[in-house]
């Protein structure tokens, strides 16, 4: 039998493996576990996950070039680099900043970097490592996004980028952080890993959220918006940017030749680099202190048939998003609910709120309450990040960080926030369940339908 026709029964018992396993839809019972995200996945992602793994090209490779190329026509941008995580995302994207090659733009250690604290650890984790300075502003509490008020008071002639993500979905308020970037020539760093589909209207146009920094990033984590297991990707419009992305993420090479392609510069043999000897093999040439942080195929190929379904689970959200919100908007009184940022339409990863102070009852006992009801809850990533162990040696010492003005609204949302799903996995049972156990926690009649 030829190598194809296996190939081919080979996926279509894949296809049969995946209806008889995957496929079958049970009904949702009261008390039954309802997840904060999940993976959405059918047979086309099953099957090229297969095909992959037949081909048995276990580094990037053609799937990595399609996906690549598939995300960048997404977001609008011209470049993409697809790597093992959102957090080497976030890595690559910032050591690209210190790079040589950038004259007197490039992040040097003691430089500062304006960031929240309110947020996940790995936005900031690359700038503390390499020696740059955080500058932490605080957030507002219904997007839980920076509070732009102080944004332009935070600069000093010490600062050289804004790295911000977009908390939940919500994007930040993307005109006046480009505006203050752009009047004092600093880098932005778009943390898009929780808002990959969002949208916001900028100078009258609505584009997608992860083409607005000079570099963005994306995580394919399982809960995320689309899934490749593990991945992540950097995006950029700069070409310049995005070769040291890559020499970042390919162990810090000169060589910019694809796996298992030779050549491409021309010069091989004929370069002259540092003080090696002339013609020394391009290949091993290390412009940078690089990493490996390339994907793999196996991922790729996922994120291949993921990305075609991605305005369904974008859609998807944000009904779903929008249905508790109609459903727990008369507990106003004692649930701060969240915002959208104006100019926006958020792709959402999760749905936050806040339980009022002094209203009688607690952030805990609510997260424990839908607990106990079989309801996954999450608090806000890191919460106050300072306050976290991995600060304890620069808090005690006050120093490797700045904070410009209070966080008290970082505070109250490490102490009366959290949230809870709205991924395409949901349906209106489990939503409907999810607002009666809160209305239950607060000792209310629930409304029969949400309005």
């Amino acid at each position: 039998m030829k190598a194809e026709e296996i190939k081919a029964q080979i996926l279509d018992l894949t296809e049969e493996y995946y209806k008889e396993v995957f496929a079958k839809e049970t009904d949702f019972a009261p008390g039954d576990r309802i997840g904060y995200s999940g993976r959405i996945f059918n047979e086309k992602d099953m099957k090229n996950l297969v095909s992959s793994a037949l081909e048995f090209w276990l580094t990037s490779g053609h799937y990595t070039e399609e996906f690549e190329k598939k995300l960048s026509e997404y977001l609008g941008v011209k470049y993409c680099s697809m790597v093992n995580s959102g957090s080497s995302a976030n890595l690559a994207a910032f050591m690209a900043l210190t790079a040589e090659e950038l004259g007197e733009r490039r992040i040097v250690p003691g430089d500062e970097v304006i960031t929240v604290a309110a947020g996940f650890p790995t936005t900031v984790a690359p700038i503390v490592q390499y020696g740059a300075v955080p500058v932490f502003l605080d957030v507002t509490v219904r997007e839980g996004n920076i509070d732009v008020s102080k944004l332009e008071e935070a600069v000093t002639d010490k600062t050289k980028a804004v790295v911000l993500a977009h908390t939940l979905g919500n994007t930040f308020d993307i005109a006046l952080v480009k505006t203050i970037c752009e009047k004092y020539r600093l880098w932005l760093i778009e943390d898009n890993c929780d808002a990959l589909g969002s949208e916001y209207q900028y100078q009258g146009e609505w584009k997608k959220t992860g083409s607005f920094g000079d570099i963005s990033t994306c995580s394919f984590y399982p809960p995320h918006h689309i899934t490749t297991g593990e991945g992540g990707a950097v995006c950029t419009n700069d070409i310049k940017l995005h070769r040291l992305i890559n020499s970042f993420r390919d162990w810090g090479r000169e060589c910019w030749c694809k796996p298992g392609v030779d050549n491409t510069c021309k010069q091989r043999y004929t370069g002259q680099f540092g003080e090696m000897p002339k013609g020394y093999d391009h290949k091993y040439i290390y412009s940078h202190f690089g990493y490996n942080l390339k994907a793999t195929d196996l991922q790729a190929s996922v994120g291949c048939s993921q990305i075609e379904k991605l305005p369904g689970f974008v859609e998807k959200r944000r009904e779903n998003w929008s249905y508790l919100y109609a459903g727990l908007k008369s507990l106003e009184d004692v649930l701060l609910l969240p915002e959208k940022t104006p100019n926006s339409n958020p792709s959402w990863f999760g749905f936050l709120m806040s339980v009022q102070e002094g209203c009688g009852y607690t952030r805990d006992g609510l997260a424990d309450y839908l607990e106990r009801h079989n309801i996954q809850t999450r608090y806000l990533f890191a919460g106050n990040l300072i306050k976290q162990p991995c600060f304890n040696e620069m808090r005690n010492k006050k120093q490797g960080y700045r904070v410009v003005g209070k966080l008290d609204n970082t505070d109250f949302i490490m102490t009366h926030s959290l949230w809870i799903g709205v991924y395409p996995g949901m349906n209106k049972a489990k939503l409907d369940y999810m607002i009666a156990c809160i209305y239950a926690y607060f000792k209310r009649e629930c409304p029969s339908t949400p309005s």
